[in-house]
């Protein structure tokens, strides 16, 4: 069991005033703000995103999830008229294999997929969603996590049918009054995403350009790309009482030869690897764990005790980072500001230390920083 107070929900718990929610993106990608956290020294101060580079050295590495976003998010109606929702989670497959059949899910040619419903008591098997014409969802079958098994019904290609009619999966706190979301799709997505299949934006990728990238790759440091597709495991609440019995539900990565090659080469030559974002953080402290610990259908949970060097491969990942936590992958995060009681709090905190980590939170509400997906930055080294 984790140490308290460490251990509990509550520990992880703030409030923050409903004006600093970000509903909107910054006028620049590179317009946000940067809170730099230094962990040895245990201080913070304020700076301007591309302050990111003051903090990168030659022979360095910067990890990024290269996963795009796909309007998962289907609104229609119940044949009483009443409205519906229907968030697609992944293509349903017969098991859980690694990434079977899709690495990209815009070749996906498939009518079945796992999904989330609103009203959930309402939503039951034999119901069907009319989403526009010609364009039906069909609930065949509920599983023990609170998804359904869906049908998409339609005259069309199902891949064509989610990107007419598909909105982004926002986060709920960020409401849109129309379905008018064409700055969304845009700006709700990294400059470097490539394989659909996320239904959440890696959001501390947000905030590079591709000239902040150039700039980075012009002082000598390595951007390598990995994937890992965002599901509802990454934003589910923490609901239990103590952190020790939330599960995270598992989420599909990939991680490549080249990547594996490129960081191992990083840390042979002395040089740091710095996660951009939870996704990422979780996917290399995966092909770690699982290098040292050997193959394994699921990556090993928080306080392994074997770690060994990057080496590629792809699967599902269901690990929950959160104090007491040994890193063997990351040397440094950069992340954006997450709810109260959530997972990625937790693996920040895992990171940086729940005190200090509260800390810089605190001072950042004071400082009107801008809190989570389209808000501020934070770099903890």
């Amino acid at each position: 069991m984790t140490d308290e107070p460490a251990g509990r929900t509550e520990a992880y718990d703030y409030e923050l005033p409903a004006e600093l929610i970000a509903a909107r993106p910054a006028a620049r990608r590179d317009a946000s703000r940067l809170l730099v956290l230094d962990r040895a020294r245990g201080r913070f101060t304020d700076a301007a995103f591309p302050a990111l580079l003051e903090r990168l050295s030659a022979g360095d590495a910067v990890v990024v999830n290269d996963s795009r976003v796909f309007p998962a998010r289907l609104l229609g109606r119940k044949p009483t008229g009443a409205r519906a929702e229907i968030l697609l989670v992944r293509p349903e497959s017969d098991a859980l294999q690694p990434f079977a059949p899709f690495d990209d899910f815009d070749e996906a040619d498939t009518r079945l997929w796992r999904a989330m419903v609103r009203p959930g008591g309402k939503l039951r098997p034999g119901r069907t969603v009319d989403i526009a014409d010609g364009f039906a969802v069909d609930i065949l079958d509920s599983a023990s996590d609170g998804t359904r098994l869906v049908r998409l019904a339609g005259d069309d290609d199902p891949w064509s049918l989610i990107q007419r009619h598909g909105r982004v999966p926002l986060p709920p706190y960020i409401v849109r009054d129309t379905r008018d979301d064409a700055d969304d799709r845009e700006r709700y997505q990294t400059v470097y995403a490539a394989p659909s299949g996320s239904i959440a934006a890696p959001t501390a990728g947000l905030h590079f350009t591709r000239e902040m990238l150039a700039a980075v790759e012009s002082r000598g440091v390595r951007i390598v790309s990995l994937t890992l597709h965002v599901g509802f495991g990454t934003f589910r609440p923490v609901t239990a009482e103590r952190i020790d019995e939330h599960e995270v539900a598992p989420e599909a990565y990939s991680f490549s030869s080249s990547a594996a090659a490129a960081l191992n080469a990083t840390r042979a030559a002395g040089g740091r690897v710095f996660a951009v974002g939870t996704t990422s953080c979780r996917v290399l402290e995966t092909v770690v764990a699982r290098a040292g610990a050997g193959a394994g259908r699921w990556a090993a949970g928080a306080g392994v005790s074997s770690g060994g060097p990057f080496a590629p491969g792809r699967g599902w990942t269901n690990l929950f980072i959160r104090p007491p936590y040994t890193f063997r992958a990351v040397d440094a995060l950069v992340t954006n500001f997450h709810l109260p009681r959530s997972s990625l709090l937790m693996l920040v905190a895992a990171f940086a230390g729940r005190e200090l980590t509260l800390a810089a939170y605190a001072h950042a509400i004071r400082e009107r920083y801008r809190f989570y997906s389209y808000g501020d930055a934070m770099v903890i080294t």
